[in-house]
């Protein structure tokens, strides 16, 4: 038997030691993910908090249909992306100020991955998922198709298509 779904059935019977493992296992991970969506440490810890709150609130519907680390991205997700919506509200010269301020003395490498944000924020939402679940979050294309639901086919032309666009607004192009 699989070890998530021995762990959910524990968990269902209102075992804490199951919950608290549960946690254990899939924390860093989601708080990576978390963290590198919304660029802020506090915040990703919250939006980590958050999921497992999301998913121990929904347990008792919640039936093991495989990974559930898939579910957890996508409640993670859909916070993050939640979020990136309200961020766009700041404008980005008091972004750029505020990183500046908190990494003084790191200039370049701020810029570097100022470039690097920006660059991935002109990407389509669809594009910009793969290259963070696929490069960020280290998961496999077959995990990055379960977690987004699309075929295994679309995730490996999503994969390319977004590193073409990716390396043409590095090089400083422009996506039509």
């Amino acid at each position: 038997m699989d070890s998530d779904f021995i762990l959910i059935r524990r968990m269902k019977q209102g075992r804490e030691e199951a919950m608290e493992h549960f946690v254990r296992k899939y924390y860093d991970e989601i708080l990576k993910y978390c963290t590198y969506h919304c660029q802020d440490a506090q915040y990703g810890e919250d939006f980590t908090q958050e999921v497992f709150v999301r998913f121990f609130a929904g347990l008792a519907a919640y039936e093991y249909q495989g990974k559930t680390k898939n579910y957890l991205y996508t409640i993670a997700g859909n916070l993050c992306r939640d979020f990136y919506r309200k961020s766009r509200e700041i404008p980005m010269e008091q972004q750029v100020f505020e990183q500046e301020k908190e990494e003084n003395g790191k200039l370049e490498k701020v810029a570097e991955r100022l470039d690097m944000e920006q660059a991935l924020r002109k990407l389509p939402e669809e594009l910009r998922e793969v290259l963070i679940l696929y490069y960020f979050q280290e998961l496999k294309l077959r995990e990055i198709a379960k977690v987004l639901q699309i075929g295994l086919p679309l995730a490996k032309y999503r994969i390319k298509r977004a590193k073409e666009q990716l390396a043409l607004l590095l090089e400083g192009g422009n996506l039509t």
